[in-house]
């Protein structure tokens, strides 16, 4: 498609999100509700339908020599479908935030002043290879009265289509204009670099993918973003950690998916129960088929971990690599985390009170948790119904973003004939 074909097509959609986001600010919280079931109803409906055209984006992934990590997150089985839909249907469950009023007090002038919570508007979210994002998104912006434009990866173009498909069904049986959740039916790379300057329409952008993707937004978007450039995730075991919960714990944070910004990518453990836990550790992630780099320290304590260098400790793998670094304790592993991580997610193992607290408090990632595995930093699992993505800047959300992080705040103030002396 030629470039002025692109851009006449995303500003046509462009146009249509912004009346549809009015129409949204308009509707009734049991309307959005309703689309929301309704759009759950009809994944589970067309589940055959979605499978197949999953599989032909598997299949043209597999050809074009698709990473085996990107392979896995574009995988649409029935768990997954299931998912999607229970997903929606807790967002539909969760409380309305459009409308809600607070913080109304009277002034010495007589006025009333308060805060709603009301929609950002128009909202693009760019990813890749995931299609639940597409139900995922498409749910938490119509239950925060926002319109969506999505732009998904051209690996997962029939996945994300069929469930447009989908979303464009319910909303219409809905009432609703099917234009509140458009899915962009171009593969173009023009179509981003439409999409994200398009400030005239849009309100904020989300991107969900790549370093690449990321840096590529910093340098040439001029909506405002909400996004995160990695995951880096730590787990630290303290020498006064319960070693059956460590072990539990830091197998679990890097094994039960790869793929996922959420995943451990460097274990910390200290020197005063390194000789004890180190090899148990290494054994279990040899049977998992994970690989093992690590410091000197590390490599003293377990033979089979290759030689770690300067850039594993901050990379990202979303693969079955692990970086495992021996520290002396807890103000080195802070630091450690400090230097390389990217404030995204970090735990500590630990039956120390005091500890604990000290890496909550000093840790200075969007999650940051006790006794936990990283792989809970999720919507889902934070109760969010589902999550638009993670941010880790400090505004205007941080960490899981949910339906409070799509919306704003305008202040209201009511009078009765006041005037200022």
């Amino acid at each position: 498609m030629h470039s002025s074909e692109v851009r006449r097509y995303m500003r046509s959609i462009g146009q249509a999100a912004q009346t549809a986001a009015r129409t949204l600010a308009r509707a009734s919280s049991a309307q959005r509700n309703a689309a929301l079931l309704a759009i759950a109803e009809r994944l589970q409906r067309e589940r055959r339908r979605l499978k197949e055209a999953n599989e032909c984006d598997q299949e043209a992934g597999r050809a074009g020599g698709l990473e085996p990590a990107l392979l896995e997150r574009l995988g649409l089985n029935d768990d997954r479908i299931d998912g999607m839909a229970e997903g929606l249907r807790q967002i539909a469950a969760l409380p309305d935030p459009i409308g809600a009023v607070r913080d109304l007090h009277v002034r010495p002038s007589g006025i009333q002043v308060g805060r709603m919570r009301v929609p950002l508007g128009v909202i693009g979210i760019i990813y890749e290879a995931r299609p639940n994002v597409t139900a995922d998104a498409a749910g938490l912006c119509l239950k925060s009265a926002n319109a969506a434009i999505l732009r998904g990866g051209s690996e997962a173009i029939h996945s994300n289509q069929a469930i447009a498909d989908c979303i464009r069904y319910a909303l219409a049986e809905s009432d609703l204009p099917r234009e509140a959740v458009q899915v962009v039916e171009i593969t173009d790379r023009d179509a981003v670099g439409e999409l994200i300057t398009m400030d005239e329409y849009l309100d904020v952008l989300v991107p969900r993918g790549g370093k690449g993707l990321v840096e590529r937004l910093l340098r040439e978007a001029t909506v405002p973003m909400i996004k995160h450039l990695d995951g880096v995730c730590h787990v630290y075991i303290d020498d006064q950690a319960d070693e059956e919960k460590a072990i539990r714990i830091a197998i679990n944070a890097k094994t039960q998916r790869y793929g996922t910004c959420n995943t451990m990518e460097s274990l910390l453990i200290a020197e005063g129960i390194a000789p004890r836990l180190l090899p148990r550790l290494v054994d279990l992630y040899q049977q998992a088929g994970v690989e093992l780099r690590g410091c000197e320290r590390t490599r003293a304590l377990a033979s089979a971990v290759q030689p770690a260098t300067e850039a594993d400790w901050e990379t990202e793998y979303l693969a079955p690599i692990l970086s495992i670094r021996v520290v002396a304790d807890l103000d080195s592993a802070i630091e450690h985390i400090e230097r390389y991580g990217s404030h995204h997610t970090d735990s500590i193992v630990t039956e120390n009170y005091t500890r604990a607290w000290r890496f909550l408090r000093e840790v200075d990632s969007s999650s940051v948790m006790v006794n936990a595995s990283t792989r809970f930093a999720d919507g889902f699992e934070y109760g969010l119904g589902a999550e638009i993505g993670i941010s880790t800047d400090k505004l205007h959300a941080r960490g899981p973003v949910g339906l409070e992080g799509l919306t704003t705040e305008k202040y209201l103030v009511l009078g009765d004939g006041h005037i200022r002396a």
